[in-house]
């Protein structure tokens, strides 16, 4: 059952590198000659050995890789109706999810919708849970039908671009799974993100059961990460349209370099790329770390989303009570900074491996911002 917390509710100039360019010399002059020519014969591996981020580099990402789409084995075929099996790969696929854990929810909570209990096609069960993947209503955002172009704080989906979030649709209810165990760690660490659909480690261990047997490999397979080349995923995962348009800034500011104090559009600090990334989906909040530490609400580690702030001690100056470096969560465990002038160019990194992290916030609920987005959605306000 999905119980769980309902969240709150243009690109900018191109951040992509051009490859490094290599130049030969055809000066041969003796020994000096001889020694120019090695250089030149070896300069390409040396290109090769740059990183990445210098180079623009290496193996180009398969945003479709088949870890994502995952064989189904002759019992999933034989259990799962073709309409839901064909949702589940669709939506799986859109959102970054596995398709067989997808199959494996709807098969635990409502046997893919043919159980005749309460709440399955109409109504709810005792707990308020309906639909096919048993959303709480609460959850869904409120009601069990949602006109999309409405104001709802939930994860209400249109899957079949009616422009209604049906709960009681398998095209809905099951694209608003997806987005939600996307949020809480899915693909990478989807029996995390199980135990916040339902809460129970027996209920994580029965739908991982269910999701081997459905592939053909026998497993549950972790798609590589998205990159910035298969960005979608992670904009289509976004709580809202508006953490969308942050994500979207932001994502596409990578490569960029950092400059101390900067707030674009060549070049950022940490705090100044997020600053710039709400003001592009017309958000002004404040510009510096220190300043945006006590701005947003704080957030229990654990119930981060897209597009709220990790902080962390950096040294000197800094503390507990007054970090000195940012992050903008893309996804669970990871998000993009801009660290130093050293450590690269802005990118996406995990900040689950750092130790001085301190805490998060979500500045989309300080009073002062809920306020610019009441006047983005009504402008006669």
């Amino acid at each position: 059952m999905a119980g769980l917390r309902p969240p709150p509710g243009d690109r900018g100039p191109g951040g992509r590198h051009s490859s490094v360019k290599g130049t030969r010399l055809a000066l041969v002059i003796g020994l000096a000659g001889a020694l120019i020519l090695v250089a030149v014969i070896l300069s390409p591996m040396l290109l090769i050995s740059l990183p990445s981020f210098i180079s623009g580099g290496g193996t180009s990402v398969d945003c479709e890789d088949d870890t994502q789409v995952e064989e189904v084995s002759d019992s999933g075929s034989s259990d799962i109706p073709g309409d839901y099996l064909e949702l589940y790969k669709k939506h799986g696929k859109k959102i970054g999810v596995q398709w067989n854990i997808l199959a494996a929810v709807g098969k635990r909570e409502t046997d893919h919708g043919r159980s005749d209990l309460p709440g399955v096609k109409n109504g709810t069960n005792h707990a308020g849970a309906a639909g096919p993947m048993q959303f709480l209503i609460s959850t869904w955002g409120g009601k069990a039908r949602i006109a999309m172009s409405s104001d709802f704080n939930g994860y209400a989906s249109d899957g079949d671009g009616d422009g209604v979030g049906d709960v009681y649709n398998p095209a809905d209810a099951i694209l608003g799974a997806a987005k939600m165990l996307k949020r809480n760690g899915a693909p990478e660490n989807v029996r995390r993100a199980l135990f916040v659909y339902n809460r129970a480690w027996w209920y994580v261990d029965q739908v991982v059961e269910i999701a081997r047997k459905y592939g053909k490999s026998g497993e549950v397979k972790v798609p590589p990460q998205a990159s910035e080349e298969c960005d979608d995923p992670l904009i289509e995962a976004a709580p809202s349209d508006v953490v969308a348009k942050i994500l979207k800034y932001a994502l596409d500011q990578r490569g960029k370099p950092y400059l101390w104090g900067g707030t674009g559009p060549d070049a950022f600090d940490c705090s100044g790329v997020i600053y710039a990334a709400y003001r592009a989906a017309g958000l002004v909040i404040p510009r510096t770390t220190f300043v945006q530490w006590p701005f947003g609400v704080k957030v229990q580690e654990g119930e981060e989303q897209p597009g709220d702030l990790v902080f962390f001690n950096s040294g000197p100056g800094t503390s507990a009570n007054n970090p000195g470096h940012v992050g903008l969560v893309v996804s669970k465990g990871k998000m993009l900074e801009a660290r130093c002038r050293l450590c690269g160019p802005i990118k996406v990194t995990s900040y689950q491996a750092r130790t001085n992290r301190v805490g998060f916030t979500r500045p989309l609920q300080n009073p002062d911002v809920l306020e610019q987005l009441k006047k983005l959605r009504n402008p006669s306000l």
